[in-house]
Formats: C-alpha cells, structure tokens, sequence
C-alpha cells in the first residue's frame, strides 16, 4: 500500500477501499471520522453496487454510475466487472458505449486518458512527461472518425479508448495503470459538435493528410521513447487512415488495428466453428461482405493468409470472397473502388446484394456495413435457399445498426440461421427451440491478443498470430454451446479465453522469431501470474 493517509487515501482510487477498511487499518492509517462504523467485506460490497446498479432504469445512467465507481474504487469496480461480465460488459461497452461517446460532452466530469491536439506539434515527447506512470504497457488510441456505426463523433471518440481498456483490465488482466487511452484529436468534420457550447475537442475541421501523418508519426516516435514496450491499439479510424497508419507501422512496432485485425481474428474463429455445425470444409466455403470498408477488408485479409495456410493459392483464396458495398458487388468493372477494395475485385456483372447471393451461392453472409436492417427477409431467404444451414453475421455497431437481430434470422430462415452479431441479442424462443445467439464481440480476441505479445515482448503481431488466437478461440466453444447456435464460448469465461488466446499467441511469437525474451519453462503459468486480480 501506499504511504498516503487520511483523507487523501480514501480519494485515491487505486488504493481505497472505503467501507472495507478493518477498524485497525482505520487507526493506523488516520481513518477514523472519515468512514461509517460499518465494515464491509468486498463480497458485500459488490452486492451494494450491484442493487444499485439494477435500480436504474437507463443504461447510459448505469454507464455513468459505474464510471463514477470505477473513480472511487478501482479494485471494486473490476472486481464487480469481472463477477459479473455477462450482465456489465454490455453497459460499459457495446452497444451502451455508443451512446456514452454521443454524449461524452454531456456527461463528462473527470478527464481520463490522453489528448493530443495539432498545437501540441513538436512537443509531444515533452507533454507525455505529464503522464503520472512511466511503465504504459497498452495505449488504445482513436481520432474519434469512425466510431462504431456512428460516424465522426470527434474528441467524445475518448469513450471508445477508455471502454477498450477496461475490457484489457477485465478480461485479460492488464493492470489499469499500464494502461493509456489517448484521444488523437485532430478536429473534426462534425458540424453539429463544432456547434455545440458543450463540445470539449479541438474546434477546426479535421487535419489534411500530411499534417495528419506527421502528427501521428511524431506520437508514434515518442511512445517508442517515452514507453518502449507499450502495445498501441488503433481503433476507430476510417478506412484510409486505417489502413495507411497499419501499413505504415505493422512491421515497425508493436501495434496493431482493432477493427482490421481484431473483428477479423474473432469472425475468423466464429467461422471456424461454424463448420463444426455445417460440415462444410474451411476451404471449400464461399464467403460475402455487406460493407467493404475496414473491418470487411480485415475480415477478408486475414481469412485469405487462412486459406492460403491450408493450401490454396491466393489468386484462388480471394476467389472465395466476395465483397458488397451501397453500389452494390465489388466487381472489376467498377472505376469508383479504394485500393483496399482492389484485390477483391472480380470479373463478374454488377449485382445486387439478393441477386449476389442467388448467383454466387455463398456459405457465410457477413455484415460489416454500418446500414441497419439491409439483411432484409428477401435476404435471409435467399440465404437459406442455398444453404441448409445458412451461416449469418450481422457486425455492426451498436444493436440499432444491426444488419438484422436475431429473431429476424432464426424467424425468416425457419430456424435454420446460425447468427452470430456485433452487439448482443436476448435468446430467442422459435419453434420450441431456445436459440442462444453469439455475440462475435472483439473482447474474445484483443485483450488476450495483447496479454500474449506483452508476455513475450513481441516485436511485431502478425496473421500468424492472428490466426493462432482465432484457432483457439474456435477450441474453445463447446459442443453445448454450438447446439444451441453459438459460435462463440459464453462471455463469463472471457478470462480463460484470453489466458488460452495469450498463451497461443506468445507461442507462435516464440516459434517466428518475435518474441524478444527466453520462453519461460511454463508459459501458461508465466501468463497467469501477469494478469492482474483486484483484490483487497
């Protein structure tokens, strides 16, 4: 513990335990006056927080409430988190996040994380001093551009960053302060926010491309200073930013994208399982994205780096893929596409997305579109007429952007629809059947991708070791889980999931030649012993 006392002590977050103080700490540590008579264990504790949690009848209100918990008693909070993942996860992230970062400005009463603005130019090694812990081991970082399915929300992008690492402290046991959300706050193209009295982010319309580039290469190069083993974490960024940044850093320093690498390693798996159902052959599936930006093209890179691992060239591995965006199908005749769209481009005609999927007949129909509702009846119907088992993932961010919720799926294919989604969806009762949909939620595969590579000091994360964490992923879902349709092991067991994912990843770090220190004679105990336990 540390030395602080008094009053100080119980308004440090990271040491006070308020009410579960004993009477003796209270003596020793100058408590006494400060707290009620009461002592409480943290199993009491928890059930105080969870009564009230349950009182309120708004989730953003339960967002607001946990975060002020989270201020006051960091141990507490994700004690509670951990304890009660199932019920908690989805109120501070997806789908409630999305509504906390619409409201950030609003609800905002304590600066958390980072900020990084274009006047800081030539002086962020020197502001990151500023930052009170010297050992960061995980920096999520956002321009808030693409956040969700929402668009450019700015500066109120920082409820995203803080999400993402308190799913880092949850699941896979990163201590909260080796962690840093950083705000890339480069402006924004917003008109309503840039009007708003209440907006707290840089008011301009957002850098150019050069002064953009130059601002994030100077960040990248202070953290390689400032914070030599930190992991960064792209997120939210749109598509030409994504994919320029990755491009340009994947190979130079311990980072990676969650929206390009990370949905892909998790929908990776949940395909993965899905043969388990269907019986078809990895190799043999054909695959269609509604949507052809990021999170589509990094679904589509790292399944082409699978197929190609199972022995299909790429040339016939892209073959399999077939990309949707509102133009409709991604064909070689089109002179409208992005360079990230190019590889997926095929000689066919131009399709819509129901005559797509009466022509091209595929297995797997992903949604990774930000449209909600375009997986029409028409649409699941047309799936379920080519497949007895028509596999359906409906990605997007949060549950009102939905491609279609579960009870359209299951309803419109008689039952036949193995749906995965984005956000989550309550069971559904069809048929007499209890239909238990996966949630294909990101959370299955960062946190322990990034415990794997800090375990092993990784260089770089590659597909390998994407691929590596999706496999596992897919071991990891059981037989009972599968019968009731999902893809996915059910969320209370996120930690062991990413203790396996870590382990698979240090692994194949160790075997490529990434890893820079010794492999520990019991990786897996060497990895458990990192995650961090809030406890008393």
């Amino acid at each position: 513990m540390k030395s602080e006392k008094g009053y100080a002590l119980i308004h440090n977050k990271a040491i006070n335990k308020s009410t579960a103080f004993t009477m003796n700490e209270r003596k020793d540590l100058s408590l006494r006056g400060l707290l009620p008579y009461g002592v409480s264990d943290i199993k009491t504790q928890q059930h105080r927080v969870m009564t009230n949690l349950r009182r309120k009848e708004k989730d953003i209100e339960k967002y607001i409430y946990l975060t002020a918990l989270e201020d006051r008693n960091e141990r507490l909070f994700y004690r509670t988190v951990i304890d009660y993942f199932e019920e908690i996860m989805p109120l501070i992230y997806t789908p409630t996040v999305g509504q906390a970062c619409n409201e950030f400005a609003t609800i905002f009463s304590k600066p958390k994380g980072f900020y990084i603005n274009p006047e800081d130019k030539g002086e962020i090694a020197k502001i990151l001093d500023n930052w009170p812990e010297s050992d960061v081991r995980v920096i999520v970082i956002t321009d808030g551009q693409r956040i969700l399915g929402l668009g450019d929300l700015g500066a109120n992008g920082m409820g995203i960053a803080i999400g993402k690492l308190a799913l880092y402290v949850s699941c896979a046991g990163i201590h909260p302060h080796q962690c840093l959300p950083v705000m890339f706050d480069v402006g924004t193209n917003n008109e309503t926010l840039l009007e708003s009295p209440l907006y707290l982010g840089y008011r301009h319309n957002r850098l150019e491309r050069k002064q953009y580039i130059d601002l994030m290469k100077e960040f990248i190069t202070a953290v390689q200073i400032k914070f030599p083993k930190a992991l960064i974490q792209f997120e939210d960024f749109h598509a030409t930013n994504a994919f320029a940044l990755l491009n340009e850093y994947r190979n130079k320093v311990l980072c990676f994208n969650d929206d390009i690498q990370g949905t892909a390693a998790v929908v990776l798996a949940g395909i993965y399982a899905s043969t388990r159902i269907t019986r078809d052959k990895f190799t043999d599936l054909r695959i269609m994205f509604l949507g052809a930006g990021t999170a589509s093209t990094g679904i589509g890179d790292l399944i082409v780096s699978a197929l190609v691992k199972e022995g299909l060239s790429e040339t016939q591995a892209r073959r399999r893929l077939w990309f949707l965006n509102r133009k409709g199908l991604v064909v070689k005749s089109r002179n409208d596409l992005e360079a990230h769209n190019l590889p997926y481009a095929h000689d066919n005609k131009q399709l819509d997305l129901v005559n797509a999927i009466k022509s091209i007949k595929p297995h797997v129909l992903i949604g990774a579109s930000g449209a909600p509702q375009t997986f029409t009846q028409e649409v699941i119907e047309a799936m379920s007429e080519c497949n007895a088992r028509p596999v359906i993932f409906a990605l997007s961010n949060p549950t009102s952007k939905a491609e279609c919720t579960a009870n359209q799926a299951y309803m419109w294919s008689n039952g036949s629809a193995i749906f995965s989604s984005g956000s989550p969806f309550e069971p559904v009762d069809y048929g007499g059947r209890l239909f238990q949909p996966g949630q294909g939620n990101n959370a299955y595969i960062f946190p322990g991708l990034g415990l794997g590579a800090l375990a092993c000091e990784a260089s770089t994360i590659n597909d390998e070791m994407l691929r590596s964490s999706a496999l596992t992923l897919a071991k990891l879902v059981s037989q009972e889980s599968l019968n009731s349709g999902s893809l996915y092991p059910p969320l209370r067991e996120i930690r062991k999931v990413s203790l396996e994912i870590a382990c698979a990843v240090a692994s194949t770090a160790y075997e490529l030649g990434l890893a820079q220190n010794k492999k520990p004679e019991n990786l897996k105990s060497h990895i458990a012993s990192m995650m961090y336990e809030p406890t008393y």
